[in-house]
Order: C-alpha cells, then sequence, then structure tokens
C-alpha cells in the first residue's frame, strides 16, 4: 500500500489525546455506555462489528488512493477515471473489501444526523450492503444498530469517536493494523469483563503466542478444532510476519471450526480484519464432534483451547477417530486430544491447552487412553503453566504437544526423539498482572520454547547456538520407558525433581544455623511469656 495521507475529510481528532491505546479506551468507556439492555454477547457484536465496517471502508479507501495515485490514469478524462475508481474487481482482485457508496465510512458519518430513521438505521443498511457485496461476509455482519435498546444519541457519540484520525491507517500503519490492533483491543476487553463466560471465545495472549513460539507454522496448513474468535490463527500470522515478511504470511491457510453462532462470526471478522481468508472457518458453525465440517483434512499445524472437562457432548462409540480408546461421557477431553490426532498429517504437530487433571486422570479410562497415547510415542512434550493465567476459569492447565514425527525428518536435521518425551515445569514462571491475572513475559516465553527447541533440534535452536540438557526443577527429557514406570501419569513434577540450590561458600554452617535459630526462638517464647503476664495483670487490675 502507499503511504497514507492526512486522516480522511471529516474527520478530527481528539484535542489532548496522543496514542491509539488512549482513543482506544476513550472508545471503549463510551461504548459501554450504550451497554443498556443489551445482553453480554450481543453488546460483544454490536461494537466489534462498528469496528470492522470502519476497518472495511479504510482498507476500501487506502485501495483506492493506490489506484488514484497510476500516472496512467491521470492520462484518461475524468468521466472515465472516476468509473475505474469503481471498477469492484479493481479492489476485489486484492483482497480488499467491495463496499457500496452508502456503506462507506465517509458517508455515514456525514449523514449520521441527519438520515430517515437515524444513524441506527443507517448502519444496519451499511452492513447489510457489505454483505450482499461479499460473498465470504453473507451472515456474519450484525445488523442490531436499529433496536429499542440502542440509544441513537449515544450510537452517534459513537461514530463520531470512531472517525478519529487515530483509527485511520496512516504512514506506514495501513488499516489493517490500526483497526486489527483495536479489534483485539476489544476482545481482550470483552474477556476482562465477561470473565467466566469468555472462555468460548478468547485464550490469554501470552499462551497463544507460547503454542505457536513451539510450534513455529512457517507454512502449512494450520487447524483449530475449537476456533473462538480465532486467535491461533491471527498469532500464527503475526508469527510468519514477524520471521519471514508480511509477504509470506500466505504461506500458512488456517482452517478452523466454532459451536457457537455469534463467537463463529467474531472469528469470521477477526480473519478478515488481520487479512487472513474467513472462508478458513467455514460457511456455518457446527459442533466438531457432531459435524465434523473438515472430514479429510490432514494438517500440519494443530492448535487448540478446547473448553476444560465438558461433560454435555455428543459422543458416539463407534466414531473412528476414538483409535487409541472410546473417551468418557462424563469428560471430553481426550475426546479432543483424539479429534486432534486425527486431524495430523504424515509430520504434523499440534500444541493444546487442557486442564492439569488431563495429565493424570486415571478415571472412565482416560489413564489407558494416555498410555495408549503414550505408547504410539505420540506426546513430544508436557508443560505445566502456573496458576492464574486465565481469567475464565481457576481450573489449573497444562499444555500438550503432540507430533507424528519424531525421527530426524531428512534434511530438517533434528533431534532423533523418537521413545522420549521432554517435559517442561513453568508453574513459577510468569508476573501477575494485577491481584488475580498473571502473563508469561517475553523472557518466560523465550526460555520455554528455547528449551524446546533445542531438545528438537530445530533450525531456530542452531541459529541460536542452543543445545539441550535436564535442568532439575524445570525440564527433564524421559524415556517411555520411565513414563510407563510412573503408570503414564505425565505431571512434569514429576519428571523434573526438584530445583538445585548451589552451595554458597560464605553461608552459615548448617548445626550453627540450626543452634542460632533455637536460641532467637526461644528468645520470642521468653518475650511472648513475659507480654502474656503483663496482659493479665492488666486485665485482673481493670476487673
Amino acid at each position: 500500500m502507499p503511504p497514507r495521507k492526512r486522516a480522511a475529510a471529516g474527520q478530527g481528532e481528539l484535542p489532548g489525546v496522543s496514542s491509539t491505546k488512549e482513543i482506544q479506551d476513550i472508545l471503549w468507556k463510551a461504548a459501554d455506555k450504550l451497554r443498556g439492555s443489551m445482553d453480554a454477547a450481543q453488546y460483544k457484536e454490536f461494537v466489534l462489528g462498528l469496528v470492522f465496517l470502519k476497518y472495511v471502508s479504510d482498507a476500501f479507501h487506502e485501495r483506492r488512493e493506490e489506484l488514484a495515485a497510476d500516472p496512467e490514469l491521470a492520462a484518461i478524462p475524468e468521466h472515465r477515471r472516476a468509473a475505474f475508481l469503481e471498477e469492484k474487481d479493481e479492489y476485489t482482485e486484492k483482497n480488499v473489501f467491495w463496499v457500496p457508496p452508502t456503506a462507506r465510512w465517509d458517508h455515514i458519518k456525514e449523514n449520521a444526523s441527519s438520515a430517515e430513521g437515524g444513524v441506527g438505521k443507517l448502519l444496519d443498511e451499511a452492513m447489510d450492503e457489505v454483505m450482499k457485496a461479499n460473498k465470504t461476509l453473507t451472515g456474519v455482519l450484525p445488523k442490531i444498530f436499529n433496536r429499542d435498546n440502542v440509544d441513537q444519541k449515544r450510537l452517534k457519540e459513537l461514530v463520531d469517536l470512531i472517525s478519529d484520525a487515530r483509527f485511520t491507517g496512516h504512514g506506514d500503519r495501513p488499516a489493517q493494523d490500526v483497526l486489527g490492533e483495536t479489534y483485539e483491543y476489544f476482545l481482550g476487553r470483552f474477556a476482562r469483563a465477561e470473565g467466566k463466560l469468555a472462555g468460548e471465545f478468547y485464550t490469554p495472549a501470552s499462551v497463544v503466542r507460547l503454542l505457536v513460539e513451539v510450534l513455529e507454522p512457517y507454512e502449512g496448513r494450520v487447524y483449530d478444532p475449537a476456533c473462538g474468535s480465532g486467535g491461533m490463527f491471527v498469532q500464527s500470522g503475526k508469527f510468519v510476519a514477524s520471521r519471514r515478511g508480511k509477504d509470506h504470511t500466505h504461506d500458512i491457510a488456517v482452517y478452523g471450526q466454532e459451536a457457537n453462532e455469534r463467537t463463529w462470526r467474531l472469528a469470521k471478522m477477526n480473519l478478515a480484519i488481520h487479512g487472513m481468508d474467513p472462508k478458513g472457518v467455514g460457511e456455518r458453525w457446527a459442533d466438531t464432534f457432531a459435524d465434523d465440517k473438515l472430514p479429510d483434512l490432514k494438517a500440519d499445524f494443530v492448535m487448540a483451547n478446547p473448553p476444560f472437562n465438558m461433560s454435555d457432548w455428543a459422543r458416539k462409540s463407534d466414531d473412528p477417530r476414538w483409535r487409541y480408546g472410546v473417551p468418557p461421557q462424563s469428560n471430553a477431553n481426550y475426546a479432543w486430544l483424539q479429534h486432534i490426532v486425527s486431524k495430523l498429517g504424515d509430520r504434523g504437530s499440534a500444541g493444546v491447552v487442557l486442564s492439569n487433571g488431563s495429565m493424570s486422570s486415571k478415571q472412565s479410562g482416560e489413564g489407558e487412553i494416555r498410555a495408549a497415547l503414550v505408547a504410539a510415542d505420540l506426546v513430544a512434550c508436557m508443560v505445566a503453566l502456573p496458576a492464574n493465567l486465565f481469567r475464565t476459569t481457576a481450573i489449573p492447565a497444562c499444555l500438550w504437544f503432540l507430533t507424528k514425527d519424531k525421527s530426524p525428518q531428512g534434511t530438517k536435521a533434528l533431534e532423533d526423539r523418537r521413545s522420549r518425551v521432554l517435559f517442561i515445569d513453568a508453574r513459577a514462571m510468569g508476573t501477575m498482572l494485577d491481584r488475580t491475572e498473571r502473563i508469561l513475559t517475553d523472557a518466560d516465553l523465550e526460555k520455554i520454547s528455547d528449551t524446546y527447541h533445542a531438545w528438537r533440534g530445530t533450525r531456530s535452536a542452531r541459529e541460536k547456538d542452543l543445545s539441550y540438557e535436564d535442568v532439575a526443577g524445570f525440564c527433564y527429557s524421559a524415556t517411555l520407558e520411565e513414563i510407563e514406570k510412573h503408570d503414564y501419569v505425565l505431571t512434569p513434577g514429576r519428571y523434573v525433581g526438584a530445583t538445585e540450590i548451589e552451595d554458597d561458600p560464605d553461608a552459615e554452617p548448617v548445626e550453627d544455623r540450626i543452634a542460632r535459630l533455637t536460641k532467637e526462638l526461644f528468645e520470642h517464647l521468653d518475650e511472648s511469656a513475659r507480654l502474656d503476664a503483663v496482659v493479665r495483670e492488666q486485665l485482673g487490675r481493670v476487673v
């Protein structure tokens, strides 16, 4: 895209506000006033739908300016130039959504006060027109702005805020970056606001990054069977862009499925606003167990954060996916794992977030399924996560990394890790953001992913000259025989042992320390007895 000029006509800037982050905060507060009688799910669609409409309009204008800047266009008559700028193919062939004139943001802003039927009707019609003009968005955008429970005056104020210049692409930051960040910002804020209810659409960013940094999805098919709002896909795209450049983001193709209709819509918009093909999450929402929309898919990478310990799921005992044992109706953890294994290509790898109980449960045949997965050499790495990473649940979580091939894989020259499993205990890592929420820092993510890559001998480990060795209290490479001795329990704490404490030559000898502490303890007990006597004496005088 060419450098964007200043803000579009009619757009202003809020005085005294300097950063996109600040204006995002202001926008959140303004949008929050509109919550009114809407339920949380509807309100989420409402705000994210507005941000998405602004994105498609800005991206359209960026493409239009690019076309208008073509020197050859300046040589043709004005009426033909105007017609050329309205050629739909000139936009869609560059993966830019076609936006009909009355759905463009400038039109909405200019007519928000005077439109017949109000700004809500104007927005509903704009959403409808964008969907009609772009088949991949059919049924995706919300048409809920002209309802009785929407305060039209505050909606107009929100439109004015979103029109602010800092929500428009400029310089080397196209609309995709600016509005993509805003969309992610709102998803995160909604997750914080909804708490447990947010589990179906949001995985904490640091956990998503850890899955991506370990799997390194540079190219191939990326699949998520419980894709929520599409966070795994967006982070995979960012990973490729940061390591190999934006031109390579289409080296990956994403495929996903989501059971919740509203969450499926969020995923569609999230992919589109980040320049990824929204067709990847299918034409409809559907339950992965009851209606697998991608029965023939073989993926290079699978990433998933499925619902923990789900008991209400569509179980068929004769399902061919249950190759390692029929999962119990009471818990779908091993149904997710086996579904994911069934989707892996010959050299495919997967990263899955599950509850800690999945590492050790022996109820209803789960222990036997886990043993079969280990015996088939499908488990590559287990990571125990620290507490409080998820606002959506207090259940402790872990990461399963599965792979179909632990051999050196020819020219990849990986370490031969057949019949071995890497255990990483990351429970002591992370930093508390506030009283209830922890994140894994960049240093934490690098330490865990570097450990995995050093163990596997990947290219990125060789480039950083990393070599693997067991570290007491943190990581251990176990054989399948060792795991069998532990009755196929995969809790990392069982294998990594306790942290070694280096001897301090200046430290106080143990005997001397015990004697000193014993003396101090007796002194405190004597003082306690003295104070007890004083209190009793004083109470006696009062009585």
